[in-house]
């Protein structure tokens, strides 16, 4: 059978001083040809009942991208972007990257001052520095060209019926319009929606209506896709955002008009005879799920047991190694010439693995020498990611479709224009643009889009059989959730309740350790400190993968 579930773990979120709740996993429905989840339950309904009406998987993918642009405005929308990825039956995988896109007057120093000073971080997201051309409505798009059943038309209805007719406020949209008032109400556009007079974030349960939102996408609907990148609406988008751009030429019509989603090649190695399909560049997350997977295989982790605190230092370390080569070497792939065919090459992840000391931690995780790297480069630095969703999909034919969307950080950039946010991804590039005369490989270019950690996920049984749509929200968690709920379920048999709910563990800051609070992976903290990693620190927050499975009985 076919099982589908969507586990988002509700956790206090301490720094905030509150908790969120999570949505409840529905039952799975046996009359249902096929399987659709997501992070809000509303769009995983909409996309079941796609799939009823004869949709295939990626007819629901594009459904329910729709529907999360608004009911999860905070993660998604139209004004962000996105990495779809595609399994057919026979093993044929596709991506399409839908990232967002630099304007071309973009520039290594897009991020500095008239002094020659990086802006601080708040600063540019608060400006139209820190949008970058959507991406969403013409990935979701190029979705439906390549393999779409139904009409376009008919997959929007649900989201503008949504946007039309209203929804009741969930508790977890409630908290963060609260926590997050400086973006989600900085524009009155947002604030009529989401706050009261006063100022306050409406209440979990208060009904929400998105007029603008549903005449966007009834505009979308009636006149394609193409409507949102030409014409009248895309130049009133192009000025709105230039002018919140401050000391530079911002954004034009033309850079929105030359937007394309590209059809770029998978990035695929085999664990333990597991075939595993990432996105590729500029997918840095793909590229760490991969690594981690691969450095991992020459250990025996069953042996070790799941509670083992072996298993879980050796985890750490295989990441470490894997997000050490992610940050030096992935961009996007027109910009720069990535190396990704020696990062995934068996010897290399095997000359990587063999750094790895079941008894000891690296002292310092650094990137290493793949073939084809760079001679010259620099790191830069990277930003959390925080407003991310992820769903999937798989039809009565066996396709998988795994897709995570993004504004990047909750709400984007706070700038709303026709009913929708507009992202803030842009300050997912390196804000200084070389170090020590060296280029920084993600540093802003114009036309370039910024390196991620979406991670959407395909993996296929020793058969070659589907077996697995999987991926995660949370920025440069992303990686981290992915790799070990495939772990979970590859090497501990786990059923995917248990293997997503998996507590977390990440390493962080070369050598200090994430531990989910309250749980069995914070109990192994002095173990783990005693195998060398620096401190482990009790983790509070919402995480949320999804996933959907094919079991043993078919």
């Amino acid at each position: 059978m076919l099982t589908r579930l969507l586990l988002a773990l509700a956790v206090p979120l301490a720094l905030a001083g509150c908790t969120t709740v999570a949505p409840s996993p529905a039952a799975t429905d046996t009359t249902l040809a096929g399987a659709a989840a997501a992070n809000d339950p509303r769009a995983g309904a909409i996309g079941e009942e796609i799939l009823r009406r004869g949709g295939n998987s990626t007819d629901a993918a594009v459904a329910m991208l729709m529907a999360l642009s608004v009911v999860e405005p905070v993660s998604t929308g139209l004004g962000g972007g996105g990495f779809y990825m595609r399994g057919a039956a026979d093993g044929t995988v596709e991506s399409i990257d839908g990232r967002e896109m630099a304007p071309a007057a973009a520039t290594g120093t897009w991020f500095l001052d008239d002094e020659g000073t990086p802006r601080t971080r708040d600063a540019a997201v608060m400006s139209g520095l820190s949008i970058g051309v959507p991406g969403n409505v013409a990935l979701a798009a190029e979705a439906h060209r390549r393999h779409g059943s139904l009409p376009w038309a008919e997959l929007l209805a649900p989201a503008i019926a949504l946007a039309r007719e209203g929804f009741p406020l969930t508790v977890r949209l409630s908290d963060f319009a609260g926590r997050f008032a400086d973006r989600g109400a900085r524009d009155p556009a947002g604030r009529a929606v989401f706050y009261d007079d006063d100022g306050s974030a409406r209440l979990a349960g208060e009904m929400v209506y998105q007029p603008e939102l549903a005449d966007t996408l009834e505009m979308i609907a009636r006149d394609g896709p193409q409507a949102f990148y030409s014409g009248d609406f895309a130049s009133g988008m192009a000025a709105r955002i230039a002018a919140d751009t401050p000391g530079v030429r911002g954004m034009s019509a033309a850079d929105i008009a030359g937007y394309a989603a590209e059809k770029r090649d998978p990035a695929c190695i085999f664990y333990r005879l597991y075939r595993v399909c990432a996105m590729g560049p500029p997918s840095s997350g793909g590229y760490a799920v991969l690594a981690t997977l691969k450095q991992l295989e020459r250990f025996d982790l069953a042996a070790l047991g799941l509670q083992s605190p072996v298993t879980w230092h050796l985890f750490l370390e295989a990441q470490r190694l894997a997000y050490a080569d992610r940050a030096f070497y992935i961009a996007d792939p027109a910009f720069a010439d990535v190396p990704l065919d020696g990062l995934l090459d068996a010897g290399y992840l095997a000359r990587r693995s063999a750094l790895i000391d079941p008894d000891a931690t690296i002292p310092h995780a650094v990137p290493g020498k793949p073939d084809g790297a760079p001679l010259v480069l620099a790191e830069g630095e990277r930003w959390p990611e925080h407003g991310t969703t992820h769903f999937v999909a798989v039809d009565a034919h066996g396709d998988m479709v795994s897709l995570t969307s993004t504004v990047e950080g909750a709400f984007g950039s706070g700038l709303v224009y026709r009913g929708f946010y507009l992202n803030n991804e842009l300050t997912d590039f390196s804000f200084i643009p070389e170090e020590e005369g060296k280029p920084a490989i993600n540093r802003v270019e114009g036309g370039k889009r910024p390196a991620s950690s979406m991670s959407p996920t395909l993996v296929y049984d020793p058969q070659g059989q589907p077996f697995l749509s999987i991926g995660a929200a949370g920025g440069g968690l992303i990686p981290v959730q992915t790799a070990r709920s495939i772990v979970g379920i590859i090497d501990f048999g786990l059923p995917l309740r248990e293997a997503l709910g998996l507590p977390f563990v990440m390493a962080i800051d070369d050598n200090r350790v994430l531990a989910e609070k309250d749980t069995w992976m914070e109990a192994l903290g002095p173990q783990l400190e005693a195998l060398g990693h620096e401190q482990v620190i009790p983790f509070d927050q919402l995480l949320r993968t999804t996933g959907a499975l094919h079991t043993a009985d078919g």
